[in-house]
């Protein structure tokens, strides 16, 4: 059986439902492109038509098309290979001006750990190609910022039940489906705005034979969530106290990461009393939150819910109009950029701990700061290289605690300093084992070594014996004895 979702795909953009304003900003993206020569990234729910509007496009302008699915080409070198030959010059595959469009399918599935350089690459490939390149993508704040920064984009919204319903009239008169004008609508709402979807409910219940009726169609609810950007129109705009609470049910977020949503997005929408209001009740929504992580009572996350939704929409004063451009928590964004410092302050922190047997919180809150101190700018150069040495540090880790900023020659020479200085106390500390296999005086006869029991070797030789040191006794030192629950940066100075 024929799909009916390709079957009767758009051919042209002017055939695409629904997205009529995403329709014209791709028609002007293409017409103007060999003045700004700029990528474009389609974004919007499944099935709303992005990759059929891509294709249609492709055929109004004569464009041949290559077409890519991120999901299957994930590595930086695939990447690069396939989808930089294919944005190259294309001058002998026989599109008009030489022009052919490369369309890349779930390009936010780039940013995942299993990409392997696969984002870092299709950005190389946005800023060097010329030709025109179309990213297909779901998730548009899954992608990479530097990737989003380098293209134009577009927003497909989500097709409503008035734009499905002629699709689907379509569709039975091609294939002489005699139907109630009910039935279609059940399927356009039942839909949630995936045309895709409802084209294939359609076919499912239209085959059956007979007329299409209304109790023909099954209305269920269908295994969606509601989108965070729609919540918070809703929430924000629109929803009294009850409604905005029972949206928030729909939305795959935890209350930690919806808190954060809302604390950012509001002030573009509140203002004055209103905004101070409703930073009052997320206020209270956080306070509960922390009981939660205090306590492991997750009872108390509908109290921080309550707050967090309904709150929310008390304090607004009226509705809100107009389209906003809501964006991720900055915070998300600051962690992103500081997961680096993070990584490298926890590695020192956690050779401190293991070194000195305290809590890495101790090492992090306790050691980290005064050795920063100590050793500014390796001034003290002598206590770096002892620093180095006695936790394994690294030319990125001795940097960040002396804050020398890039790793300078100054950082290289002292790490190869503190290596050797590790080398010397190994053998130091081996209790002669390296100096003995190591000489070649040392007989293989190893009996020919005696101790006589009071602590004192017999070389054999008629000497006398000598004292032999003790493995048990310490070296001793001036530095002074860490006690239980100190920090252990007595026992490094």
């Amino acid at each position: 059986m024929v799909d009916w979702t390709e079957k009767y795909r758009p051919t042209t953009l002017s055939e695409v439902r629904g997205n009529n304003k995403a329709r014209d900003q791709l028609r002007e993206w293409a017409d103007t492109w060999e003045n700004h020569g700029d990528a474009v990234i389609l974004h919007g729910s499944p099935g709303v038509g992005k990759t059929s509007a891509a294709h249609a496009l492709a055929n109004d302008m004569g464009w041949p098309t290559i077409e890519l699915n991120a999901s299957d080409q994930r590595t930086g070198d695939v990447v690069k290979r396939i989808a930089g030959e294919a944005a190259k010059s294309g001058t002998l595959t026989g599109g008009v001006s030489g022009r052919r469009i490369v369309i890349m399918d779930e390009a936010d599935n780039l940013t995942h750990n299993a990409d392997r350089g696969g984002s870092r690459a299709i950005t190389d490939v946005v800023k060097s190609a010329n030709q025109p390149l179309v990213l297909i993508a779901n998730e548009f704040y899954d992608m990479s910022n530097s990737l989003r920064n380098a293209c134009e984009t577009i927003e497909f919204r989500d097709v409503s039940a008035r734009s499905i319903v002629p699709a689907l009239r379509d569709i039975c008169r091609q294939e002489d489906i005699e139907y109630d004008d009910d039935a279609l609508d059940a399927i356009a709402q039942n839909d949630s705005g995936d045309l895709r979807s409802a084209v294939n409910d359609l076919q499912a219940v239209a085959t059956t034979g007979g007329r299409l009726m209304r109790e023909d169609v099954v209305t269920g609810e269908r295994d969606t969530t509601s989108g965070i950007f729609d919540f918070l129109d809703d929430l924000i705009k629109k929803q009294d106290a009850e409604g905005a609470l029972k949206a928030s049910y729909d939305v795959d977020e935890t209350p930690d990461n919806m808190l954060n949503w809302i604390e950012d997005n509001l002030p573009k929408d509140y203002e004055g009393q209103e905004l101070a209001d409703a930073y009052g009740y997320m206020a209270n929504a956080d306070r509960w939150l922390g009981r939660v992580r205090a306590t492991q009572n997750y009872k108390y996350w509908r109290y921080a819910g309550d707050n967090m939704t309904a709150g929310v929409a008390v304090a607004r004063n009226g509705t809100k109009g107009g389209w906003t451009r809501y964006g991720p928590p900055s915070y998300w964004r600051k962690l992103g950029s500081s997961r680096g410092k993070r990584d490298t302050r926890d590695y020192i922190a956690r050779k401190i701990a293991e070194e000195s047997g305290i809590s890495m919180s101790t090492a992090r809150r306790e050691v980290i700061p005064f050795l920063a101190e100590m050793t500014h700018h390796c001034k003290n150069r002598e206590l770096t290289v002892t620093m180095a040495a006695r936790y394994d540090l690294e030319e990125k880790h001795v940097s960040f605690v002396t804050g020398s900023g890039k790793t300078t020659n100054k950082v290289e020479k002292i790490v190869a300093d503190a290596e050797e200085r590790k080398h010397e106390l190994a053998i130091e500390h081996s209790g002669g084992a390296f100096e003995e296999f190591a000489s070649d005086s040392v007989s293989d006869d190893a009996e020919s070594v005696q101790g006589d029991g009071d602590g004192h070797e017999d070389k054999g030789d008629g000497s006398d014996p000598e004292p032999r040191e003790s493995a048990a006794e310490p070296e001793p030192t001036d530095a002074p004895e860490s006690g239980n629950g100190q920090s252990g940066l007595g026992d490094f100075l």
